[in-house]
């Protein structure tokens, strides 16, 4: 397979999108845009992926060398178009030869298969393009039998030229030498004073090089601009996630109120009701079932459990089989053995659960001291009463038992059983006293 690396442009400003977040960092299915584009990048093994950023943007530049490194970074100051900010990566790719594939931090839709169609056969440039519905202000594709003849600006098109639906999604691939050469010989001699990347089509077409165009879906290559952009981008990204679920064998009733990440698994033979969420890290095994209005992130469930409904899963949340995770109960960090349940408001954090043990409704593993987390342990068959309070770091042995609205700040032994309540005093008559008295008083109060 001939060498390949991308180049992908990040440098807009984003204005837009009126927003204090750079807008490629703006997320679809919870994973910023310039993610897809390094993902989409990755998938096409790219052994070089330099990303074209602003001076105007340091969390951009930050996001890129966190995830690709220093070396991956190329600048464009200022900037003066498309044409302007590929030149931008020159010196980073000076060392490698073969295919470049130019692509856009905001279109998180196109992947890898799309992209894959410019890696044809034979030397030249490739274009990406496809059939607008609506072409309004996108460059138009001149094709002549299955030759790309030119990309024109629709500002600067003929009526005939506007007449055409194919449009340039603005991806671009050619030979590393080649596109460099091109592109050095591109002007700004035009309405907007830019250096344009399409220009690189006709410049190609007088030094004799082959030119084509290659056709992906419309939404695949749509670009975000503003929030409303975002919004049907995320909106087409749930639908593919939703029939991709829907196919694998996940019963889903009401697959329009259900939102995934970008990395979700859910197995074959999962029920998810209505109105469930998974952010990052979800991973549902085939058989589970997740109830109405739940949460999941960065948890694990094993086939047979069952969470919700209203329930939040938190990271590090771990449920293994027959597990029941109830209405209204947040799990975080604490791993769950096969048959636990805590079905009812309950908030379990950082600690460890034994099989079969029963938590009982309103009970909190007070995990956080103010400084530092610890770990609450119940073992295997212990039964905690509801409405208690196990102050960690504190172990519940295996089928001990803890008493209803009990505070429990040491630990239990294997079989005993724990109660950490006042005592409580009775006073015989004082309460029918008591509202007799308080009666009499509203009742003169009312004359």
């Amino acid at each position: 397979m001939t060498r390949r690396a991308a180049i992908i442009l990040a440098a807009g400003q984003g204005t837009r999108m009126k927003s204090p977040l750079p807008k490629v960092l703006h997320r679809v299915g919870h994973r910023a845009m310039l993610d897809h584009a390094i993902d989409a990048a990755e998938a096409l093994g790219c052994e070089r992926i330099v990303v074209v950023v602003g001076n105007h943007s340091p969390e951009v530049r930050a996001h890129v060398v966190k995830r690709l490194g220093e070396a991956s970074i190329a600048v464009q100051d200022p900037p003066l178009g498309t044409g302007h900010a590929v030149r931008a990566a020159e010196a980073a790719l000076a060392d490698f030869d073969g295919q470049v594939v130019i692509t856009y931090g905001d279109v998180p839709l196109l992947k890898a298969a799309d992209i894959e169609l410019v890696f044809g056969p034979g030397a030249g440039v490739t274009v990406i393009g496809f059939e607008a519905r609506d072409p309004g202000a996108y460059g138009r594709l001149v094709i002549e039998g299955e030759v790309l003849t030119a990309i024109t600006e629709a500002e600067e098109a003929s009526a005939e030229v506007l007449a055409i639906t194919a449009c340039n999604s603005g991806v671009m691939a050619a030979p590393s030498g080649l596109l460099f050469r091109l592109l050095a010989q591109v002007t700004n001699e035009n309405a907007k004073g830019e250096y344009y990347l399409t220009d690189v089509v006709e410049l190609a077409r007088k030094a004799g090089e082959p030119t084509r165009a290659v056709f992906a879906d419309e939404d695949a290559v749509m670009g975000v601009n503003a929030q409303g952009e975002l919004a049907q981008a995320e909106a087409l990204f749930q639908k593919v996630q939703r029939e991709a679920f829907l196919a694998a064998g996940v019963t889903m009733p009401a697959p329009e109120t259900v939102h995934f990440s970008w990395d979700t698994e859910i197995g074959a033979g999962t029920t998810v009701e209505p109105f469930v969420v998974f952010g990052p890290g979800a991973k549902v095994a085939g058989g589970a079932r997740i109830r109405s209005f739940s949460h999941i992130e960065g948890a694990a469930v094993a086939s047979g459990a069952e969470v919700g409904p209203y329930a939040r899963l938190r990271p590090g949340a771990d449920l293994a089989e027959g597990v029941k995770v109830g209405n209204f109960v947040e799990v975080k960090n604490v791993r769950m053995e096969a048959g636990a349940k805590a079905n009812h408001l309950s908030y379990l954090g950082d600690g460890a659960v034994g099989a079969g043990a029963n938590i009982g409704a309103g009970t909190i593993f007070c995990n956080y001291d103010g400084f530092f987390k610890h770990r609450t342990t119940v073992g295997e068959g212990a039964f905690v009463g509801s409405n208690s309070a196990l102050v960690a770091p504190v172990t519940i042995g295996a089928g001990a038992m803890v008493g209803s609205g009990s505070v429990i700040t040491s630990d239990v032994a294997p079989g005993d059983l724990a109660l950490g309540r006042g005592v409580q005093t009775v006073k015989a008559g004082w309460a029918a006293r008591f509202m007799d008295t308080m009666r009499a008083k509203k009742a003169a109060k009312a004359k």
